[in-house]
C-alpha cells in the first residue's frame, strides 16, 4: 500500500453511519403527475439531497425544478454530457429552472432515469444556493446518456420547497424521488 493510502485508511476521522435523514418520499401513482412536490422542508440540516427514478409519459427526457416557486430568471447551470460515443458540455444562465435529470420517455418500456442532486447549504440566508447533479439513463443498449452538471439559484432565501417537473410532459407511474437531509 502507498503511504498516502495507509495514512488515509489509518486516519482516525469522524465516521457518521446515519447523516442522511429521509424527510419524504413521492411515488408517483396510475395516470402520472404533472410534478412532484415537497413542501416545508426543515431547517435542521446542512444539506439536501433528492434521489429520484423518474419516466416521463412523452418524448422529453430532462426534468427541471424550482426552488420556493421561483420562476424568474434566477438560475444557472453548467454540465457535461456523454454518450459513449461523444461528449458534450454547456450553460445557461439567466435560466427560469434548474436541472434535475434524465428520464426516459414512453416508449421505453420498464426503464427510468436515475438522478443524484445534492442542494448545498440551503438554509444559508448569506448566500446563493449550489446544486450539484449526478444523472443518466440507459436504453438497454439503444442508447443513453450520463450527466455531471452543477446549477446555481441566484437567491439567499432559504430554501422551503422544491417543485420538480417537466416543461410539456408529466411523470409516468411508478416514478419516484425521496427528500433526504444531510447532516452537518
Amino acid at each position: 500500500m502507498s503511504p498516502i493510502l495507509g495514512i488515509l485508511a489509518s486516519a482516525n476521522y469522524p465516521r457518521s453511519t446515519n447523516s442522511y435523514e429521509s424527510i419524504a418520499t413521492v411515488t408517483v401513482g396510475s395516470g402520472g403527475a404533472s410534478s412532484i412536490s415537497f413542501t416545508s422542508i426543515p431547517s435542521t440540516y446542512q444539506h439536501l439531497q433528492l434521489r429520484g427514478i423518474t419516466k416521463n409519459t412523452s418524448s422529453g427526457t430532462f426534468a427541471a425544478m424550482r426552488f420556493n416557486s421561483d420562476s424568474a430568471s434566477n438560475y444557472s447551470a453548467h454540465y457535461l454530457d456523454g454518450d459513449g460515443a461523444s461528449a458534450t458540455a454547456g450553460g445557461a444562465s439567466n435560466y427560469d429552472r434548474s436541472y434535475f435529470g434524465y428520464t426516459s420517455t414512453s416508449s421505453q418500456t420498464n426503464i427510468f432515469g436515475v438522478s443524484v442532486v445534492d442542494i448545498l447549504d440551503y438554509k444559508d440566508t448569506n448566500k446563493f444556493k449550489t446544486v450539484r447533479i449526478l444523472t443518466g439513463v440507459d436504453v438497454n443498449g439503444s442508447g443513453g446518456s450520463v450527466e455531471f452538471s452543477s446549477s446555481a439559484w441566484r437567491s439567499t432565501s432559504a430554501i422551503t420547497d422544491i417543485n420538480v417537473f417537466f416543461s410539456s410532459n408529466n411523470f409516468a407511474e411508478y416514478s419516484q424521488i425521496a427528500l433526504y437531509g444531510i447532516k452537518g
